[in-house]
């Protein structure tokens, strides 16, 4: 059975749900964050990317931009832009973007869940990323940010969903990147009532689709706060649980997760492609390559794009981590050739999300910032789903979610 849970969120005046609303923390930089709030104090960047508010060589994960981000949450509930809801509640959050759509329900999950896997992971996190967004929650005692889950589809819950939907929504806005997030309260009892019975008894595991490190942030803190309290799980306080959008596996969208490298570890050009050679049928392409299907790989290297095809010994479809592409450039390229083995630490790789484009590949290494980029095909929901059924881990920045949640729409208080 999974936990799911209403809450009292604290959210926008629907006058300013367009002035608050922001891209989540980690899709921008600092410089990208000010820039996009820049003249804009109501903006939500302020609470979770409070780095903003101090010079650039202020070290973002001192102590007082933690505080800062609490204080700036403080001003706008005391200014009335952000107000808390009158009783606890669910929420249909809808999003649409080219014309795909996607509809979630935002609540609460059980810290119990996490612990005891029944909110099942697919990806390790990075112990520093993991203590700033713990810090986050420490300093700010909230969930600032949804994390975003997926389970697998249940009809009974489509049918309600599509019922709320009905009413005219609370929010319904298109953000500057011509995506609609529409936002509807799920307030009656009944409802409400309907949407535990069905968790509890016809999901029996939820997935993280896209927030490992809120996910154990949210976890972690929340039994932090419950051990200094003296409380158990089943005492109703409200650090059992942190903020989500559940959204039925059906209706995901995974796009392409890149890397771009910053040296070739020693090696020319030309014997980079020989030693490929062993592995990856190779073929130059006359313009951007993205790969078309599992097992080809798109390589952009000296102003020329190539296509790898992976040979058949270089990967075990029987295998659920070892048939992902990601595996395959590790294995016969990342860790032999250029000595990267810890993805997650390892200083000279990066990764780059598909929405960025192929040409956000080419300006990295031609800029000279990186040496070589390589473009990757998007995993499935059904992969990320049987990897994390089999207690596995995916390689780090595999899965690239797109359309992603808005911030600052709704926040869950400790």
């Amino acid at each position: 059975m999974s936990i799911f849970k209403p809450f009292k969120a604290t959210r926008p005046q629907v006058d300013k749900v367009k002035n608050v609303a922001c891209r989540p923390y980690d899709v921008l930089n600092r410089s990208e964050a000010k820039a996009d709030s820049a003249g804009n104090p109501d903006s939500f960047y302020h609470v979770i990317k409070p780095e903003i508010d101090f010079d650039d060589a202020h070290n973002p994960y001192d102590e007082s931009v933690y505080k800062k981000g609490r204080e700036n949450y403080e001003r706008l509930k005391d200014s009335g832009v952000l107000l808390e809801e009158s009783k606890e509640c669910f929420y249909v959050y809808q999003l649409i973007m080219d014309g795909h759509k996607q509809t979630g329900l935002v609540g609460c999950c059980a810290i119990d869940d996490y612990f005891e896997n029944n909110i099942k992971k697919h990806e390790l996190t990075r112990p520093d990323k993991e203590e700033d967004r713990k810090n986050h929650v420490r300093y700010g005692k909230i969930n600032a940010e949804p994390v975003f889950f997926s389970y697998p589809h249940v009809k009974q819950i489509d049918t309600l969903v599509e019922e709320v939907k009905l009413a005219a929504p609370t929010y319904d806005v298109i953000t500057d990147d011509g995506i609609q997030h529409t936002l509807w309260v799920v307030s009656a009892d009944d409802h409400i009532n309907s949407i535990e019975t069905y968790f509890a008894a016809d999901v029996p595991s939820i997935y993280v689709a896209d927030g490992h490190h809120r996910t154990a942030a949210g976890a972690l803190v929340g039994q932090e706060f419950r051990e200094k309290a003296g409380g158990s799980r089943t005492d109703g306080n409200r650090y059992n649980y942190f903020m989500a959008v559940v959204f039925p596996d059906n209706q995901l969208k995974i796009i392409d997760y890149n890397r771009v490298v910053k040296d070739l570890n020693g090696l020319s050009e030309g014997e980079l492609i020989s030693k490929l050679d062993t592995s990856f049928l190779i073929e130059e392409m006359s313009g951007q390559y993205r790969p078309e299907a599992l097992h080809t790989i798109g390589m952009y290297l000296g102003s020329k794009w190539y296509k790898l095809t992976a040979k058949s010994d270089t990967y075990d479809d029987n295998d659920p981590v070892g048939v992902l592409d990601v595996t395959i450039l590790s294995k016969q390229v990342l860790e032999p050739l250029f000595d990267i083995v810890d993805l997650r630490r390892d200083k000279r790789i990066d990764f780059v999300g598909g929405i960025r484009g192929l040409g956000e590949l080419e300006k990295r290494v031609n800029s000279g910032e990186m040496k070589v980029a390589f473009a990757m095909h998007p995993v499935s929901m059904k992969q990320l789903i049987d990897i994390s059924d089999a207690d596995l881990i995916m390689p780090p920045k595999v899965t690239w979610f797109e359309p992603k949640l808005r911030s600052g729409l709704f926040v869950h208080e400790l």
